[in-house]
C-alpha cells in the first residue's frame, strides 16, 4: 500500500534534456504520460515540469539548473532513477517549492472534488491522503459519502466542523502524521477510517477544555500513546482513544457489549503494558440516537479507570459520562 503523498530529492544534477530521458521516458513506456508545463509557475530558482499520466495519476519535478538537486512529487509509479532517493513531507521539503507544489495538487483536487473547495484547510491538512497513490478516491469518498464517519449527518456538517476545527492550528506540526491516519488503501474501510478521526474528536474535547495536545506519545514499554494533554502549570495527562462500533455493524449483541468489547481491547493490550495513568477515551460518535441513548442511560463501565465515554455531533454538541477519578477539567462533563 503506497505511503501518503510525499517528496523524493535527488541529489544529482539534472537539466532537461536528462528529465525527458530519465524519468518522461520510462513513465510513457510503462503508462503512458505527457510531459508539459506546470500550471503554476515554479517558484524562483527551480526549473519544473508536470507528467499528466493517462490513467490519471499526477506527477511534478522540479530541480535547481546547475546547482544540483531535484524533487519528485506524485501519485504514480516512481522512475527507478529515483528509487533510492530521500522521501521528505511537505514540511521538510524547502518551503517555495513546497508551497507550490501544493498548489498545483490542491488545484487539481479542487477542479476532481469541487465539494471541498469550500474547506481549504481541510483541503490543505488532508492532502496528503486526497491525493496519495492508492487512496485518493477512499479518502474523499469517506468524507462526502460517510461523513467522515457521523452516522446520519450531511457531508457538509461533517467538512464544517473539521473546518472549523483544524484551522485553530491544532495539528498543524504534525499533519503528515495525522493526516496518514485516515490511510491510503483502495479498499475503503470505514470503521477503521472513522477510529482515525476519533483521535481528531478527542483532541477536540481537550482543546475545547483549555489544553495543547501532542500527538504519539512513546512510553517506557516501547508502545505509543495517541496524546498528552498539556496545560500551563499543570503535569501532563497521557490519553488513548478508542472507538466502538455500533451493533448493527458487529456482532456485539448490545451497545453496552460493543463498548466493553473495544475498551477491553485497549485495556488487555496497551493501557495494561503500560501500567496505568492513561485516561481512556472512548468515542461513540458513529452510534445511532437510540444506542447512544442506552449507553447515556446505563453509563456503564468499560474495564479502565479513569475513562471518558462520549458522543459528538457535527454542530458541536457533546454528550457523555466519566468513569473514576479523571485528572482532566473537562466542563462538558460537570
Amino acid at each position: 500500500m503506497a505511503k501518503p503523498l510525499r517528496f523524493r530529492q535527488s541529489r544529482e544534477r539534472w537539466d532537461s534534456d536528462r528529465v525527458a530521458r530519465d524519468l518522461h521516458r520510462e513513465l510513457d513506456d510503462n503508462l503512458g504520460a505527457t510531459m508539459g508545463s506546470p500550471w503554476f509557475k515554479s517558484p524562483s530558482g527551480y526549473e519544473a515540469v508536470r507528467f499528466d499520466v493517462d490513467n490519471g495519476d499526477t506527477a511534478l519535478f522540479a530541480w535547481r539548473d546547475g546547482e544540483g538537486g531535484g524533487w519528485w512529487l506524485g501519485n504514480t509509479e516512481t522512475p527507478s532513477p529515483l528509487w533510492r532517493t530521500d522521501k521528505q513531507t511537505f514540511e521538510q521539503a524547502p518551503f517555495d517549492l513546497s508551497r507550490w507544489a501544493q498548489r498545483e495538487f490542491t488545484a487539481e483536487l479542487h477542479e476532481q472534488a469541487p465539494w471541498l473547495e469550500p474547506y481549504p484547510y481541510v483541503s490543505w491538512f488532508f492532502l496528503p491522503v486526497f491525493c496519495s497513490k492508492d487512496g485518493r478516491e477512499t479518502t474523499r469518498a469517506f468524507f462526502r459519502e460517510h461523513a467522515a464517519g457521523f452516522p446520519d449527518a450531511a457531508y457538509e456538517d461533517a467538512l464544517d466542523f473539521y473546518e472549523s476545527f483544524l484551522q485553530t492550528g491544532v495539528f498543524d506540526d504534525h499533519r503528515h502524521e495525522m493526516a496518514g491516519k485516515l490511510g491510503t488503501s483502495e479498499y475503503l474501510d470505514v470503521t477503521r477510517s472513522s477510529s482515525a478521526m476519533s483521535e481528531f474528536h478527542a483532541a477536540w474535547l481537550l482543546r475545547e477544555a483549555g489544553y495543547d495536545v501532542i500527538p504519539e506519545i512513546e512510553v517506557s514499554t516501547g508502545h505509543s500513546l495517541d496524546f498528552r494533554a498539556d496545560r500551563p502549570g499543570e503535569q501532563g495527562v497521557l490519553v488513548e482513544v478508542t472507538r466502538p462500533v455500533p451493533t448493527n455493524d458487529r456482532a456485539a449483541s448490545t451497545p453496552i457489549a460493543a463498548i466493553r468489547d473495544t475498551a477491553a481491547t485497549k485495556t488487555d493490550g496497551q493501557l495494561s503494558e503500560h501500567g496505568g495513568g492513561a485516561v481512556l477515551f472512548v468515542d461513540c460518535s458513529s452510534f445511532p440516537d437510540d444506542e447512544w441513548h442506552r449507553i447515556r442511560g446505563e453509563q456503564p463501565d468499560v474495564h479502565h479507570r479513569p475513562a471518558v465515554v462520549f458522543r459528538l455531533r457535527p454542530d458541536g454538541r457533546v454528550e457523555g459520562y466519566t468513569k473514576g477519578s479523571v485528572p482532566l477539567d473537562l466542563p462538558q462533563f460537570e
